[in-house]
């Protein structure tokens, strides 16, 4: 059994960063759209909800069949992720007076809560929401506040279920990996088992298996995601790859050269296109950038 824990992203810009704490606690995660829960996955271990520039209120907001896991599974809710729990569950969530941000300190934690075990009392935590909680569900009570924010993070009477309005991934919440690792180690129960390295042998082995003789055509944008898939990829099947690099036209000055050296670098089997002129000619007049 592989643990798991599943981060819902809702748009939030630290999603990235919720999964690199879970990660530095020895524990693998996924990041996965907030409507792509893997219900029929045995390996996750607890699930967390991110923040969102959305209100739980504007009709575009994402919305998630909480019933997929809460009850399940232990979940914890951040931010955005929080206020969702607490609008489905018949709580109230209303536009603050003025929008909550910057640096605010614990005046009151429930210690007691597993999920704040180890904290100080008056810990510095980081605010980011317009909209702020006025009323928890009735099943659930308060286990943190500021001065500011009553609500500044709950949980469920009789469920694995937890929830805080600011944002412990980042590093102003100066007790975030501490919370962090009381709900993923402590509540969700990894075994802190996983590393980088062990992800890249056990991806390996899997990609040889899935290919076994087949060649491969991998299409490489220059950046991070399609190099580190062209790297595992060339350790799986070595010369039966071939991956693809299309200057655009639009790189920055000696990019194309500089990135097909580092691929070279990386011992990686890359044909160079120079694509330019077929895509000025493709988008003469064009002016909307979408």
């Amino acid at each position: 059994m592989q643990q798991k824990i599943i981060i819902l992203d809702f748009g939030s810009q630290t999603t990235q960063l919720i999964g690199r704490r879970v990660r530095e606690l020895d524990t693998f995660c996924e990041i996965l759209p907030y409507n792509k829960f893997p219900v029929d996955d045995p390996d996750v271990i607890g699930v967390i909800l991110s923040g969102s520039p959305f209100s739980v209120h504007d009709p575009q907001a994402f919305q998630v069949d909480l019933g997929q896991f809460v009850g399940r599974v232990p979940v914890l809710g951040i931010c955005y992720g929080a206020q969702y729990i607490a609008h489905n569950g018949g709580g109230r969530v209303e536009p603050a007076d003025s929008r909550e941000y910057g640096r605010a300190h614990l005046t009151t934690v429930d210690t007691g809560n597993p999920l704040f075990s180890g904290f100080d009392q008056s810990s510095q935590v980081w605010m980011s929401h317009g909209d702020t909680i006025t009323a928890i569900p009735d099943n659930c009570h308060v286990i943190a506040s500021t001065a500011d924010v009553q609500y500044a993070a709950y949980a469920s009477d009789t469920l694995p279920l937890w929830a805080v309005q600011f944002h412990p991934e980042v590093y102003h919440t100066l007790q975030g990996k501490q919370l962090l690792k009381n709900f993923v180690v402590d509540i969700c129960g990894s075994r802190q088992q996983w590393s980088p390295a062990s992800f890249v042998e056990s991806t390996v082995s899997q990609l040889k298996q899935q290919l076994g003789g087949d060649r491969v055509i991998l299409g490489l944008s220059g950046g991070v995601d399609s190099s580190v898939c062209a790297v595992l990829l060339n350790r799986a099947i070595g010369e039966r790859l071939t991956c693809i690099f299309v200057d655009h036209g639009m790189l920055r000055k000696n990019e194309f050269n500089k990135v097909m050296e580092a691929y070279k670098g990386l011992g990686l089997n890359v044909i160079g296109v120079d694509a330019s002129d077929k895509f000025f000619a493709d988008l003469a007049g064009v002016t909307d950038p979408e």
